[in-house]
């Protein structure tokens, strides 16, 4: 995506309300919409069908929200990172936000590759608070736990303790959890299907909620939010260092 000659951006945006039930290729047709309606000077890949170049991070399971999503854009002329959320929101539908902005290095590692541990907020319906302590604990406690899903359309068995990190537990049985990326993470609806299948509750007519918080890249012992990371070499104290300030 990144050629010597662009100028590679990374944006960080809100995926709240009704519209968390939208796709994830509905969500990138919707900024591709709205980088047009911008007027963006969008680098393309070459070729019969060019593509705008944009690259999403870690897919968002429909149905949940995030205040904590990415992605990456080159541009084929500078733009002042500060005045990107808001262009881009503007021709983005309801609840899709953008919130942050940064140039970044050339050759950055894509996104994907690089977040290694994400966080959620969970609220599981119809569970007593206590019920659902109580199943936090019996899942932080376990070696393996084991939940059956589906990936690309093939059964798998996915083992949910390998990557979780940390769980809380508020008073009102909100769930806080962090996950690890590698070797291989674990969504947050299969810890949702775990934790259910500890406490003995069936899905209901309610709604489990899922909010994504925050994503990291962890190097070198450093914890990076993605704008902090791969920033282009005049970012401190220039453009890109003024953007996080601005956004945030």
């Amino acid at each position: 995506m990144r050629g010597d000659a662009g100028y590679p951006v990374r944006l960080r945006f809100a995926k709240q309300g009704k519209v968390r039930f939208v796709s994830h290729r509905d969500v990138a047709r919707a900024f591709e919409r709205a980088l047009r309606i911008a007027g963006l000077p969008v680098a393309f890949t070459a070729g019969f069908a060019p593509r705008p170049k944009i690259s999403f991070g870690l897919a968002l399971g429909v149905g949940h929200e995030s205040r904590a999503e990415y992605l990456d854009l080159e541009l084929r002329e500078p733009v002042e990172p500060t005045e990107l959320p808001a262009v881009v929101t503007s021709g983005l539908p309801d609840g899709l936000a953008v919130t942050g902005a940064g140039s970044l290095a050339a050759r950055a590692p894509a996104l994907q590759a690089s977040v290694t541990a994400v966080a959620y907020q969970l609220r599981l319906a119809g569970i007593p608070a206590a019920v659902v302590a109580g199943a936090a604990t019996a899942v932080a406690d376990a070696a393996t736990l084991t939940v059956a899903t589906t990936r690309k359309g093939r059964p798998v068995d996915v083992d949910v303790a390998s990557s979780l990190r940390r769980v809380d537990v508020d008073a009102a049985g909100g769930l806080t959890v962090e996950l690890s990326t590698r070797p291989r993470a674990a969504r947050p609806g299969e810890l949702v299907s775990a934790l259910r299948t500890l406490a003995g509750v069936e899905p209901g007519e309610a709604e489990d909620r899922v909010l994504r918080t925050h994503q990291w890249i962890e190097r070198d012992g450093a914890r990076l939010e993605p704008l902090e990371a791969d920033l282009a070499p005049s970012a401190p104290g220039g453009a890109g260092a003024r953007a996080l300030e601005a956004c945030a």
